[in-house]
């Protein structure tokens, strides 16, 4: 047995930032910190109804402070550009063939847009 001890890099807490491929992945996964906040706030915002109507008044003037307001608007910006690079991996993960053939990969795409405005719009319609 040799008594040397394995060479082990360093790795810093920047490794990150030499490659603007892993920039980009930091920032995608960063998108979760506003969307925790968004999801701490509607929770706390079904609480609020849970307890009556002076808990649900109190968390709509909570839910109207400007910080929160930008906070909810980086959120959806954030899930907007998650749902984008999600949409645009889509084809090459999960290759789609119709009668033999590649669906090009721009309908894959759309196609998955025009089911979030569907829903969307179905949820709208239904609140």
């Amino acid at each position: 047995m040799s008594n040397r001890k394995p060479y082990v890099r360093e790795v810093k807490r920047t490794w990150w930032k030499g490659h603007s491929f892993y920039r980009f992945y930091m920032i995608r996964e960063a998108t979760i910190l506003p969307l925790i906040l968004f999801t701490l706030f509607l929770t706390f915002g079904l609480g609020a109804l849970v307890q009556g109507p002076e808990a649900w008044e109190t968390w709509l003037g909570f839910m109207s402070n400007p910080v929160v307001i930008a906070i909810n608007i980086v959120a959806l910006a954030g899930s907007l550009f998650h749902a984008h690079t999600f949409f645009s991996m889509m084809p090459q993960v999960m290759p789609i063939k119709i009668k033999g053939k590649p669906v090009e990969k721009k309908l894959i795409v759309l196609g998955q847009w025009a089911a979030v405005a569907f829903i969307s719009l179905v949820v709208l319609i239904i609140v």
